[in-house]
């Protein structure tokens, strides 16, 4: 079975595998103040043009957005969402369990207005009754998002304005921020998400890490005390310097980049074949998530030999799907499912 469903099939880069091994019976301390989690961090900061950023390293992405939420909202706030954005659908109510409810607004590509936080805040402050309706305290968006879209420079410059203009701290969730940087139309630089939101973090699960993430933090409010936060929601990983140095690894030399770089030019391939073929997406996404809608004829056959995400009925007998390219993808597995998916169109237009 070749795998296609999602970016975190494979285990972890062998470049990271190595460092591991090498520098597997070093003592260090505890808990990311190592000396591995101090040169990525520099590596990240050099990379984001944020020399007074602060950086932790994380488990997860879960652990990581219920961390960041709870740290900066007051109990009787929320977080502002797209009604697609990750923490609304794909935590399993994580945010609520930490007391913060998620508020949502509708979106047809997976993004969200600077319009729309407008709303939001105006409606809750103009109700007469808002003292007992959840606060909007905070917006979320992620680079990528869930249906593979990004934003551009000039919608997370409006984001950020319409943010500090209602007291709203915006954070952006950068688990696949990696493809989003390597997308052909991207003009949103790490500098640039460094300057133009609050808090974010650099996604390594999904790109070549075997686990972790890194959160950089630009708002002096929220810096204070975050280890003590990352601590009590249990994302603060004991023998630390595992994360630092697979950071390390990803950024002393732009290997990040190169690996986000291959996954997205083989999805852009795969698009791109389909569009010849005629097929219509869900959404358009220029990162590694592709969302092309497929006969269920051919949808079936493939099955028999690729494993891919099934999105949601597109009627006529047709269905929306997710192909997902990762760092590790290889070039011969995204060859051949080009070449059954030219041959199951031609055998379906004959019949």
């Amino acid at each position: 079975m070749i795998r296609f469903e999602s970016d975190y099939t494979e285990g972890a880069h062998e470049r990271i595998l190595q460092r591991l091994l090498k520098t597997n019976l070093e003592q260090t301390s505890g808990y990311g103040t190592d000396e591995h989690c101090g040169r990525a961090r520099e590596y990240i900061r050099k990379a984001c043009a944020a020399p007074d950023a602060d950086v932790h390293f994380l488990v997860g992405g879960t652990q990581t957005n219920m961390t960041v939420i709870a740290s900066i909202l007051r109990p009787h706030q929320g977080v502002i969402a797209a009604a697609t954005g990750h923490i609304a659908g794909h935590e399993t109510g994580a945010i609520e369990a930490t007391g913060h409810k998620v508020l949502t607004v509708p979106s047809g590509d997976g993004k969200m207005t600077a319009e729309q936080v407008k709303e939001v805040y105006e409606a809750h402050w103009n109700d007469s009754a808002h003292e007992h309706l959840v606060q909007p305290g905070m917006v979320y968006i992620s680079q990528s998002t869930e249906n593979g879209t990004i934003y551009s420079k000039a919608e997370l410059e409006s984001l950020y304005q319409v943010s500090r203009e209602c007291g709203l701290a915006l954070f952006v969730d950068g688990a696949r921020l990696g493809y989003a940087l390597a997308a052909e139309d991207n003009d949103v630089t790490l500098a640039d998400l460094a300057k133009l939101s609050d808090v974010f973090y650099i996604g390594g699960t999904k790109v070549g890490a075997m686990m972790g993430e890194a959160v950089v933090i630009s708002n002096e409010a929220y810096k204070r005390d975050f280890r003590y936060h990352i601590k009590q929601r249990g994302g603060m990983l004991a023998k630390g310097r595992m994360l630092g140095i697979q950071f390390e690894t990803l950024f002393e030399d732009g290997l990040y980049f190169e690996i986000s770089r291959h996954a997205t030019r083989l999805a852009m391939r795969i698009q791109r074949t389909l569009a010849e073929l005629g097929c219509a997406f869900k959404y358009a996404s220029t990162t590694n998530q592709q969302f092309p809608i497929l006969p269920d004829a051919m949808l079936e056959a493939l099955k028999k030999k690729y494993s891919f995400s099934i999105w949601e009925p597109a009627g006529a007998g047709h269905t929306v799907v997710r192909f997902c390219t990762s760092w590790a993808t290889r070039e011969d597995h995204v060859e051949l499912l080009i070449e059954d998916m030219k041959r199951l169109h031609a055998e379906g237009r004959r019949n």
